[in-house]
């Protein structure tokens, strides 16, 4: 019976600390960056310009973005549980896209192996990676890759979801093995190493 009570408690609406963690992240002012402009269409379309391009999402109803002077404040239509989770999902994914046409995105790989190799032919990444042939990975429109030394990769955009999966697409091709660490991993990943079989 303590341990339903307990549990009962903790999936509450009125849960004080997931309440105050969602409204803490929400109520949170974005701060503009020089060049960077917020827009919100009739339509609920949120678009953000800035210097590395433009950026547009769809606010949900229950949300509403203030701009004073050169900060943006998220708030909520009501306290409902759905609308509170909308409400710090909200503010940051706006930050993203305001982070993302002032600055960017970038994810770096590296290729572990011998004979591994990389470069980037036209709108596509080559991959040799000790397959019978070698892959070609189609590079998106908004992203862009460079390959140096033939064996790191980055990947930047301004759409931070975009970035992060182009690089776990790349990435799935090949994951690091945990015994000799051949494959293609994220340039600060620690990869978990075992010890082959030894034969007595």
């Amino acid at each position: 019976m303590l341990a339903n009570k307990r549990s009962e408690e903790n999936s509450s609406p009125t849960s004080g600390n997931q309440s105050a963690a969602m409204s803490r992240i929400g109520k949170t002012p974005i701060s503009l960056p020089d060049k960077v402009k917020v827009t919100v269409a009739p339509s609920n379309e949120v678009i953000v310009e800035g210097p590395k391009g433009k950026l547009t999402w769809e606010l949900p109803k229950a949300i509403a973005i203030s701009s004073e002077g050169s900060t943006l404040t998220v708030s909520r239509a009501n306290d409902e549980r759905s609308t509170r989770a909308l409400h710090g999902l909200s503010r940051a994914l706006l930050n993203n896209m305001v982070t993302g046409v002032s600055k960017g995105f970038r994810k770096d790989l590296e290729i572990q192996g011998v004979g591994f190799r990389a470069a980037v032919k036209g709108d596509k990444l080559d991959l040799s990676i000790g397959y019978s042939h070698p892959i070609l990975f189609a590079i998106p429109s908004e992203i862009k890759i460079a390959v140096t030394d033939n064996t790191k990769i980055s990947v930047e955009g301004i759409d931070k979801h975009l970035v992060g999966q182009v690089a776990a697409d790349i990435r799935a091709y090949y994951p690091p093995e945990p015994y000799k660490g051949k494959g293609i991993r994220y340039s600060d990943e620690q990869v978990r190493r075992k010890e082959g079989k030894t034969v007595q």
